[in-house]
């Protein structure tokens, strides 16, 4: 990820086109969040993976207005009690492979592409978090309200692992180490309805959807714990 800072020729120095580098920076810094810059950058390792969550505190995240979250870093892990709010990444993220570690009381859900935080379930994708159950297209496993997980791979009480990759319209998903889900976006080409026939939620046509935006961990009211979140961007 880079900031790029495009400036234009002024008039006068220290303006551009009439707008002082003072005004310009302020107007940059408040729509950080909306364009996805992250302040704490971190680079990638040697083999190109970003830590997204370094198991210390929750730089790098924020609620769905862009301030400070409710959730807490205990004993290395990301918690969210219930009544937190999603947490959602600075950054905004399109071609990758999130690998995610995760443990539930009940409901919960990894975004990703989310255009829009505040309204994630119009404008993002959910993988569902959940114990075992189905499976369905609401079960852990499932890619939420569209794809149902082809096998239950989840384990109950205990620590699950997704590793989800993302690539134009293909998303595939693997629950501990087997592959559940898959879809390609550009097959659902109607507001609402899946290929199938079948209604979802969505207002839009998921081929037109952004494809990019933020990751976030949802919060349904029940106590959840993420670790070891990771992401390899992909050319």
């Amino acid at each position: 990820m880079r900031v790029v800072e495009k400036v234009a020729a002024g008039k006068g120095p220290g303006e551009v086109g009439g707008m002082k580098f003072s005004m310009l920076k302020t107007l940059m810094m408040a729509g950080l969040f909306g364009a996805g810059v992250v302040a704490d950058e971190v680079k990638p390792d040697a083999e190109g993976w970003v830590t997204l969550f370094n198991g210390k505190d929750l730089s790098g995240w924020t609620n769905a207005n862009g301030g400070e979250t409710k959730w807490a870093v205990e004993g290395g892990v990301m918690t969210g009690k219930g009544g937190s709010g999603d947490i959602w990444s600075k950054g905004r993220y399109g071609d990758f492979v999130l690998e995610v570690e995760f443990k539930t009381t009940g409901n919960s859900g990894v975004f990703f592409r989310t255009d829009k935080p505040k309204d994630n379930v119009q404008t993002g994708i959910e993988i569902q978090v959940e114990n075992p159950g189905g499976p369905d297209k609401h079960s852990v496993g499932a890619i939420y309200d569209l794809v149902p997980p082809m096998k239950n791979a989840g384990k109950r009480d205990d620590w699950n692992k997704y590793v989800i990759t993302v690539k134009g319209p293909s998303i595939t998903v693997e629950l501990n180490g087997e592959k559940v889900s898959s879809m390609d976006l550009d097959q659902w080409k109607e507001a609402g309805k899946n290929p199938d026939g079948s209604g979802n939620k969505y207002g839009k046509a998921l081929k037109d959807f952004r494809r990019e935006g933020h990751i976030g961990f949802q919060d349904h009211g029940h106590k959840v714990w993420y670790r070891n979140v990771r992401l390899k961007p992909l050319p």
